[in-house]
């Protein structure tokens, strides 16, 4: 059909009802799964006897709901993250008219079939779970928000086929039909945020409930959905998915480097590395300014989940969140400078790394000062108190924020860096440009100290606006940043052509690294926002009463975390390897 949609299977001449195929068995597998789930789930209903709860002998309600469904959740923000980091790819590829990101979009998205079976596997064995073990939370989830569940299957189903599609109709809509293969991966992701977006329904009800009487029950459906947290949430995981599908995908192209045989295979996947990396961070930047918004409406829906969260028992794991994302800076500036060897041109800015090497460390070891600390009775009493007279007054959210975003700006200005480091630009006024690129960072960085320090001489109300305008300051920042970076190295001399495949090994562990840390920062931050609840299924209104409804040990619960972290990326090395194995294999005749 002139300028439609030509269905083409993949490397192949069939004809275009042979490449639905696919996508046919696609939908097949996800019904068979659901149906299969659904008739396992009623009949135990109907077998076991009735009860509030039912107990799992040996690894416990509460473990085995956590394994499955923090793994659920992972390959469920792989398979959201990795089309967004496809049609990304392919929109650059359109844009810059260079073959290989298309390719390289090709070969991710290839990925997503695997995954999306393991995800629904993983999904229906949770279900199976809560409808036997919890059998009175999930049937009250289930009878006051039916209208969404029957939203998410519906959206399901049309995330397969729509996947489907987009990954069958790759050859057949090159060229002038490029559009159409954009439309149908543009909307691939438009459905799988609704599903994020109606997912994080029910898990933000718990947390934050609203629209409901007395007696617990939903008598305003939207109240319930549009809850304190909801929103804050979906944009924190949206962006989380975004640069956990880049590291992802950075990860598997520096396992590919490590292994390759061939310069050229180097120089492929160095580049791939690249363009992973520059995903990941480009997403994870704006990440705790999101955290942050999540953070305040937990504050006012409850000051006492608030103050349970960051400064009460889960205290100590926010100071371990803070060594995760404060590694995951140096590591991104780590990767980013090693690149830079490759580049031509490139020493030029060597001086500058160690400032910013400095304003990192200083950024880390604030973020991570405790306010209190654990201390014998003797030390104490030579301190005045729990909090170090000196060192105490870093522990405050006043000087966390104000580290973290100096520690973004420093960050960016990194890749911005990295972005330059061959091009000299032409045009007339580089000079003025560049004058306003160090004034905006220079009047960023001073808006965020000054308010910084000036938080110490207001009340805690007053200094909670401040961050605000400390966000704000860096977002413009930003902004203004690359506005004038854009026009003023278009058409710029290039000093010489970047050496890819020429980085140095450890750079690709450094890769390797990030994917991990963000993989583990998911499982940790999921033990916390659901920790926070304690002993309540629906915070305030349905409480845990089963024999599980305690806060377990950091110890504990860390080492769940990181078994789940393992087996999380065991799969998807089996993923990757069926991956590797599929594009080895000779293409049929």
């Amino acid at each position: 059909m002139p300028g439609g949609i030509t269905l083409q299977a993949t490397g192949t001449g069939r004809p275009a009802f042979e490449a639905l195929k696919d996508t046919y068995k696609g939908v097949l597998k996800i019904s068979l799964l659901l149906a299969l789930t659904y008739l396992i789930a009623h009949g135990l209903s109907s077998v076991l006897p009735a009860a509030d709860y039912r107990a799992l002998p040996v690894m416990g309600n509460r473990v085995a709901v956590w394994i499955f469904a923090q793994l659920h959740l992972m390959f469920g923000a792989f398979v959201l993250g990795v089309p967004i980091f496809a049609l990304i790819t392919e929109i650059v590829g359109v844009a810059t008219r260079e073959q290989r990101y298309d390719e390289l979009a090709r070969e991710f998205t290839k990925l997503l079939a695997m995954a999306y079976t393991v995800t629904a596997v993983l999904g229906c064995v949770l279900l199976v779970l809560l409808v036997t073990l919890y059998p009175k939370l999930t049937g009250y989830l289930s009878q006051n928000f039916k209208p969404t569940w029957i939203l998410y299957v519906v959206l399901i189903f049309g995330e397969v086929v729509l996947a489907y599609l987009y990954w069958t109709t790759w050859d057949g809509t090159q060229g002038a039909r490029k559009k159409w293969h954009l439309l149908l991966g543009l909307l691939v992701n438009l459905w799988g945020t609704a599903i994020l977006f109606v997912a994080d329904i029910w898990v933000t009800f718990m947390m934050s409930p609203a629209g409901i009487d007395d007696a617990g029950n939903v008598t305003n459906l939207w109240q319930a959905v549009n809850n304190h947290t909801w929103m804050p949430i979906n944009v924190h995981r949206l962006l989380a998915n975004v640069a956990f599908g880049g590291a992802i995908a950075a990860a598997y192209a520096a396992v590919r480097f490590l292994n390759a045989r061939t310069a050229e295979e180097r120089a492929r996947f160095d580049w791939m590395g690249y363009v992973g990396s520059f995903i990941a961070i480009a997403a994870f930047l704006p990440l705790p300014f999101a955290g942050y918004w999540l953070g305040r409406e937990i504050y006012q829906f409850s000051q006492q989940m608030g103050v349970s969260m960051m400064g009460g028992s889960f205290a100590w794991l926010w100071i371990l969140q803070a060594f995760l994302i404060g590694s995951l800076f140096f590591a991104a500036n780590f990767y980013l400078w090693l690149g830079m060897g490759r580049i031509p041109g490139a020493e030029r800015y060597t001086r500058y790394q160690v400032a910013m090497m400095l304003v990192l460390t200083l950024g880390f070891v604030v973020w991570a000062t405790p306010r209190s600390i654990i201390a014998t009775g003797v030390e104490m009493a030579a301190m005045g108190g729990s909090h170090h007279p000196f060192l105490g007054l870093f522990g405050v959210m006043a000087a966390k924020n104000t580290a973290v975003n100096l520690m973004i700006l420093t960050t960016f200005l990194s890749f911005m860096l990295y972005r330059r480091a061959n091009r000299v630009p032409l045009v007339t006024w580089a000079s003025a440009g560049k004058i306003v690129q160090g004034l905006v960072i220079a009047v960023a960085s001073g808006v965020v100290l000054f308010y910084g320090v000036y938080s110490y001489y207001v009340t805690s109300m007053v200094r909670i606006g401040f961050s605000v305008y400390q966000v704000l300051a860096v977002l413009v920042a930003m902004a203004v940043f690359v506005a004038v970076d854009i026009p003023m190295l278009r058409g710029a001399r290039q000093i010489g052509a970047i050496r890819w495949g020429e980085i140095p090994a450890r750079a690709q562990y450094a890769l390797f690294f990030m994917a991990i840390t963000f993989t583990w920062l998911m499982g940790l931050m999921g033990y916390i926002r659901s920790g926070i609840r304690q002993y309540w299924h629906i915070y305030g209104r349905i409480a845990d009463e089963s024999a599980h409804a305690f806060t377990m040990t950091h110890g504990h619960a860390t080492l769940i975390v990181s078994g789940i972290v393992i087996v999380f990326f065991l799969l998807v090395s089996v993923v990757f390897a069926l991956a590797a194995r599929h594009e080895d294999r000779p293409e049929a005749a």
